[in-house]
């Protein structure tokens, strides 16, 4: 017979409690009660055999559950990298603006160093369709790390296009925007250590207030002159 401490660690909880109640109304040990629980529900199955699949599917969960801890570390390592990059190095977001589109291009940014030295960015950019203000904003933001010597940032932006192209290989980007994504290269090159993320609009306000407050200023300077 299986011993009662085997057939135990693979019981279901219902099990044990319908043998708790065989073993008392029956007057049988816990035991005896236990092999016949599991043999009705190895249902043709050998005693052993139930033992045996229910041991195995348990070390699978085991294995299953330590790899999702696993995973779950390995990511909260990355997002604490992520951090300990955004807080002590600088930090930009850029957003361009083309009103109509295309038309007269806005551009917005923030530029935040580690010790909190602030930098915003709201001007008019001529004209052209709303890839080319996020690229224009882009590169105001890489311009303005490198005029305060800056040697590492994470510039987020909610442009796709833009994030996907500076990052494309030479040649495989879109034609029409090569200038600006070869600007965008020579700069990181020269700043140094640049990452470049995606963000969703809802995390872009201040950038994107900046890009369309840029218009307001514009006007207001004409109808001061």
């Amino acid at each position: 017979m299986i011993a009662f401490e085997e057939l135990l660690a693979v019981a279901y909880k219902r099990e044990r409690v319908l043998s708790r109640r065989l073993a008392k109304g029956a007057a049988i040990s816990e035991h005896v009660a236990l092999v016949r629980t599991l043999e009705k529900a190895a249902a043709g199955q050998s005693l052993r055999d139930l033992v045996d699949a229910r041991r195995a599917a348990q070390t699978r969960h085991a294995d299953a559950l330590r790899s999702r801890e696993s995973r779950r570390a390995e990511r909260a390592n990355r997002t604490k990298r992520n951090t300990e990059i955004d807080t002590h190095g600088w930090r930009g977001w850029f957003d361009g603006s083309a009103l109509p589109n295309p038309g007269r291009l806005g551009i917005g940014g923030v530029l935040i160093g580690p010790l909190g030295e602030t930098v915003e960015i709201s001007v008019t950019a001529g004209a052209g369709d709303s890839s080319a203000a996020e690229y224009l904003a882009l590169i105001a933001v890489l311009e303005a790390a490198e005029r305060a010597g800056a040697t590492n940032a994470v510039i987020y932006g909610d442009s796709r296009v833009v994030i996907d192209d500076a990052g494309a290989l030479d040649g495989a980007g879109i034609r029409s925007l090569a200038h600006h994504a070869a600007r965008v290269r020579a700069l990181i090159a020269r700043i140094g250590d640049v990452r470049l993320q995606w963000i969703p609009r809802a995390r872009n306000v201040r950038a994107d207030a900046l890009s369309r407050g840029a218009f307001d200023s514009a006007r207001a300077t004409v109808e001061a002159a």
